[in-house]
């Protein structure tokens, strides 16, 4: 654990200095203004408070105390000294990190946290280190405390997860094509692409964090269409530089909606239920979007 604490504080550097780099890059061939510095600057006030001060004031030690007890309760151990026992690890982090992704996406209250991310309207390496603030306090690390029950470490889980989410950071480029045979059981840049996309032919797809293989198997996977460009950001794209509006906007939209509600039923909804939810089913879902717009694609998936 030692050794991964030494090459997680050299790919800190490697990932600064990788996204400088790409910055310098485009800005060179696009023009000073083509690419947002100011967004940029953003992600790396995002990344500086999320890591420092709040990970002193937020530790994780309530989620690691949970899967030690389920560590402890174990069903079965798996063997670390074979190979067998760490590709068994690998693909349990990668569902437990599907399930997480899907629900960021499809929970409102997981959204609040996970929109931060895709907040950028442009798609470039230092988005990639845009996570918000409030990831510890949701609870996102819930979907992995299970997993040691199953026989896996949960100093070997979080060291997977952490690896996972640094081979993230490469996926997150316009600028590699797709990968031919790779896009079945790989995440690559395109899937990724897909990912950050806005335009509703794009949304709530492709959750998987090392491997595809899930969104293929649950039927969440959307490929890259040379026909469809992919819009990077929100559905609503953010208008503002403001590091704080940016990081509680959407808990602040929450909270006023939770001020309104008028049962249970609606606050579970606003809550609960995918973002954009309301009451009367006339909202901004993803399914409201796509049933609105009704492009043929989506009259002939429903046909």
């Amino acid at each position: 654990m030692a050794a991964l604490l030494t090459i997680l504080k050299f790919a800190v550097v490697l990932v600064l200095a990788s996204s400088l780099a790409e910055a310098l890059v485009l800005s060179v061939r696009r023009g000073w203004r083509g690419y947002d510095w100011r967004a940029a600057s953003i992600s790396v006030a995002d990344y500086l408070v999320r890591e420092y001060p709040l990970q002193w004031l937020l530790p994780l030690a309530f989620w690691s105390d949970s899967m030690n007890w389920f560590w402890r309760h174990r069903l079965w151990t798996l063997p670390m000294n074979h190979w067998s026992g760490w590709l068994a690890c690998f693909v349990g982090q990668e569902f437990c990190y599907y399930w997480y992704h899907r629900a960021a996406h499809r929970t409102r209250w997981f959204w609040c946290t996970h929109a931060v991310h895709h907040s950028s309207n442009e798609l470039n390496l230092a988005a990639a280190y845009r996570i918000g603030w409030t990831g510890r306090l949701t609870g996102s690390l819930l979907f992995f405390v299970l997993a040691p029950l199953f026989g896996m470490p949960p100093q070997i889980v979080l060291m997977l997860l952490s690896l996972n989410l640094l081979y993230q950071f490469w996926l997150h480029v316009t600028w590699v094509p797709r990968l031919g045979p790779l896009e079945w059981i790989l995440n690559t840049p395109s899937a990724h692409r897909v990912h950050h996309a806005c335009n509703i032919e794009y949304l709530d797809g492709n959750y998987g964090g090392v491997l595809i293989v899930f969104d293929r198997l649950f039927g969440t996977y959307i490929a890259e269409r040379r026909d469809v460009p992919c819009r990077f950001g929100l559905v609503r794209p953010t208008t503002t530089y403001n590091l704080l509006a940016i990081e509680f906007d959407h808990w602040r939209a929450l909270w006023r909606d939770l001020m309104t509600a008028r049962s249970i039923r609606e606050v579970y909804g606003y809550v609960v239920k995918p973002p954009g939810w309301r009451p009367d089913n006339n909202g901004e879902t993803t399914e409201d979007l796509r049933r609105r717009a009704d492009p043929p694609s989506f009259r002939a998936e429903q046909g």
